[in-house]
């Protein structure tokens, strides 16, 4: 009973100040409060750092009242790095109390666990890409977006072009049980370039751009040259022009970056043969990219990507490799941050060690601060261990951001009928635990290549152990679930493009389009055959995105809520948004905290009226600087 009050919230000015992460050379004070009747000897604050012994620093009584003591220490950081931390108290007889963190962040007695805190410190050089702009993130499969009618050139003759745009792609395994993924839709360079209005008017400030690079695969995920365009794509002037009509547009371009390894039918490895007889790591021992690869039994016995033999694995540390793509001069990265790219996105990066992520980061900062580094990081990148070591991705030194996959998870599942109470601690967790600059430049996703369409989830049967002719036969969604998942999409796009972050828009998702896993998540965008209602929606979101630029540096706080509304604060200075969501049947009433009175209603959805929600509601209620007033 003694422990009935708060000991210690990391949340809470009053516990931690200042919140979350701090730039290296930032003093932090940390305070805990202790019952009265209990009589510490020593009250320490325990820092716990991988690869160290953990480092005790006492506490000193700071504050005295009837029912508790509390005790503090400032303790600044000097160097980018991740610590985790708890506090000991003993009593005269040796007792020992740790006070460890619970699943809320607060702290509780508990001798067995091993939930600590966590504090992030980065390097305070670290700073947001100013080309990720202040709109939204626009994602393309480049071969399903547009097809500008352009003739092909110099296409491998065992390629399939598509003339039947918008059908399902092929995914039944061929007579030899493979899956090619050699059929292609034929869209190009040149289509998005004819399409940049159409991306202006969605709010887009940056194009992520999925693989470009010669590949023999229609997802080009297994490269075949670093350095040339795949033939259906376009050219470098193709390349050019788009990046420079883009920045017309406000747009920056970035690129997939897939460098873990290679295809086994590529220049460097060239186990088909396409490339000559006696070149490639895999026919000539004595090529200059044999010591890329590592071979068990040459040649046919090599490391591959997660055993698939068409991706053999790169040596990343490899300096000839390193040297490769990172060359400021002659690299693979220089060469298309020259013709126009403002950056990559790092595929695998878990994967990536950390000398080689080094230097990529370095090599595309060279060409400006303002070039952007994002990786592909499934869970919190912040503490993430891979293959056994602790990673550093958001310190300063080699990622601005991460896609944000905690997030969609949260969002998805709030909508479906998670508890917003576990959807809001997820998003302060992330946001307590990344850097801000990072945290300001997450790739905030509800769809991506790799998984399925948004509105499919929200509005589909689940897929789970269903294979691919079952999610054929259910790609299209009946009429009723289709309009129920487009209600639920608005409902999740609404937190998505105003939480801390990026959002970043997969293309198709405003259209419409519906599917399960690869291929069906990579249809053709249904061009003549769009879902304007939806169309529509997402441009008033990504234009009301754009008239708020405090939002890439506002903090977030969460509200009260119920089992069904969700309710949260963005802010900095005097310009602050409310958003506040009601998934459910029935109407919710909202607790409007007292400034937000009298705000602007700048975005409804279903219903709102003297602070009540109506039924598969949302509301954005502002306290901003004119904003578009974008009512629907």
């Amino acid at each position: 009973m003694l422990w009935i009050f708060c000991i210690y919230d990391s949340r809470l000015p009053i516990f931690k100040e200042p919140f979350g992460a701090v730039a290296a050379g930032t003093s932090v004070r940390f305070s805990i409060c202790l019952p009265k009747d209990l009589l510490p000897c020593k009250v320490e604050f325990v820092l716990c750092s991988d690869g160290e012994n953990d480092r005790f620093f006492p506490m000193e009584l700071c504050e005295s009242n009837l029912r508790f003591n509390r005790y503090t220490l400032t303790y600044t950081p000097r160097h980018p790095k991740l610590h985790f931390y708890y506090f000991q108290v003993t009593e005269a007889d040796g007792t020992l109390h740790i006070i460890h963190a619970n699943e809320s962040m607060r702290g509780e007695l508990n001798l067995h666990s091993d939930r600590y805190w966590q504090l992030t410190v980065y390097d305070p050089s670290q700073k947001r890409p100013a080309a990720l702009g202040n709109g939204i993130i626009y994602q393309i499969f480049p071969d399903r977006f547009c097809n500008s009618g352009s003739p092909k050139q110099n296409v491998p003759a065992d390629r399939t072009l598509r003339t039947d745009w918008g059908n399902l792609p092929v995914y039944l395994p061929n007579e030899k049980g493979e899956v090619t993924n050699s059929d292609y839709f034929g869209g190009d360079l040149a289509g998005i370039t004819q399409h940049l209005d159409y991306l202006a008017q969605l709010g887009v400030t940056c194009l992520y751009l999925n693989p470009i690079f010669e590949a023999h695969s229609n997802h080009r995920y297994i490269t075949a040259d670093y350095v040339q365009f795949d033939p259906l794509l376009g050219t470098e002037e193709d390349f050019a022009q788009l990046c420079a009509k883009a920045k017309q547009y406000g747009i920056s371009v970035i690129l997939d970056g897939v460098f873990s390894h290679t295809g086994s039918d590529s220049v460097y490895f060239n186990r088909n043969g396409r490339y000559g007889q006696h070149s490639g790591a895999y026919r000539d021992p004595n090529s200059p990219y044999r010591e890329w690869y590592t071979f068990h039994r040459y040649p046919d016995s090599y490391e591959s990507w997660w055993g698939f033999l068409t991706l053999p694995n790169v040596r990343e540390n490899n300096p000839q490799y390193m040297d490769f793509i990172c060359d400021p001069k002659t690299g693979v990265l220089a060469k298309w941050l020259r013709l126009g790219a403002s950056g990559f996105r790092l595929d695998v990066a878990d994967e990536l060690p950390d000398a080689f992520l080094d230097r990529v980061y370095q090599t595309v900062k060279s060409f400006g601060e303002d070039k952007i580094v994002i990786g592909e990081v499934w869970e919190d990148a912040s503490n993430k261990i891979s293959y056994g070591n602790r990673r550093r991705y958001l310190l300063g030194s080699q990622m601005d951001g991460v896609m944000n996959y905690p997030f969609r998870s949260s969002v998805l599942d709030y909508i479906l009928s998670g508890d917003p109470d576990e959807f809001l601690n997820d998003v302060v967790s992330i946001v307590e635990n990344y850097p801000p600059p990072a945290m300001s430049s997450m790739m905030n996703s509800l769809s991506t290549h790799d998984t399925p369409r948004a509105i499919t989830v929200l509005a589909g049967e689940s897929m789970e152990g269903k294979q691919r002719p079952w999610q054929a036969e259910h790609h299209y969604l009946p009429m009723d679930a289709y309009r129920h998942g487009q209600v639920l999409l608005k409902l999740a796009s609404t937190l998505q493009y105003f939480l801390p972050g990026v959002p970043c828009l997969y293309y198709g998702d405003e259209a419409g389009l519906s599917g399960y896993a690869d291929p069906f998540n990579r249809c053709c965008y249904p061009w003549g055959f769009e879902n304007h209602e939806l169309v529509d929606w997402f441009c008033q979101l990504g234009q009301l995105r754009l008239s708020m630029p405090f939002l890439t540096e506002a903090t977030f706080m969460p509200l009260a809520v119920d089992h069904d509304l969700c309710a949260y604060i963005r802010s900095q200075d005097e310009q602050k948004l409310l958003v506040a969501i009601n998934r459910a049947y029935h109407p919710r009433e909202l607790s409007l905290p007292s400034e937000f009175a009298s705000a602007q209603v700048h975005l409804l959805l279903g219903g709102y009226e003297n602070g009540v929600l109506q039924r598969e509601s949302a509301v954005l209620l502002s306290l901003c600087q004119q904003p578009h007033d974008l009512a629907i």
